[in-house]
């Protein structure tokens, strides 16, 4: 993760001041899955697109949000996309980042839903599982038992989401692109 990125502590401190009944593992995956299936949001209806309920208009103009927004659409500019889901610190311990990181798939299986792609296309067998598993890992309830293990298999399934989501994005942009053209 860059240095100069939205760290998970300042998206939690701005939603807990803004007094949002959101997670920010949750949100970040949410607009992260709405980009990622090509949803068309930009930086003042993002929170709409995604049926979050954020009445006030002063919120599209929040800093913090607007940096999320940002770095969001960011991950998905270049292809290969660059997905990065935003969890806690490692300080935070293991079962904290696995637990967001449960979360942050929760939110990005809701992004693409709300995005309408997958009503839209025929997705790959390929995408399809991909979606498959990482339903798996949103229903996921976690036991611990070696530290060193768990953090190796938090790390793999990290890995995986991110190639998961990248390999998404190819398959969905290519179809947005090819639809543009006909």
């Amino acid at each position: 993760m860059d240095p100069t990125s939205l760290t998970h502590a300042e998206l939690t401190d701005a939603l807990r001041a803004l007094r949002l009944g959101v997670d920010a593992s949750d949100l970040h995956g949410s607009l992260s899955g709405y980009l990622c299936a090509g949803g068309e949001a930009g930086s003042d209806d993002w929170t709409e697109a995604l049926q979050l309920g954020f009445d006030e208009p002063e919120l599209a103009r929040n800093r913090t949000l607007e940096r999320l927004y940002r770095e969001c659409r960011a991950q998905f500019a270049e292809q290969p996309a660059s997905v990065d889901p935003l969890l806690p610190a490692t300080a935070a311990g293991l079962p904290r980042r696995a637990d967001a990181l449960i979360e942050w798939c929760r939110g990005f299986l809701g992004g693409v839903g709300l995005s309408g792609a997958t009503s839209r296309t025929d997705l790959s067998a390929d995408a399809r599982e991909i979606l498959a598993d990482l339903g798996m890992i949103a229903a996921s309830s976690l036991q611990y038992a070696d530290a060193r293990d768990d953090e190796r298999a938090l790390d793999e399934v990290l890995v995986f989401v991110r190639a998961g989501a990248a390999m998404l994005h190819r398959e969905l942009s290519q179809r947005a692109r090819a639809r543009a053209l006909h």
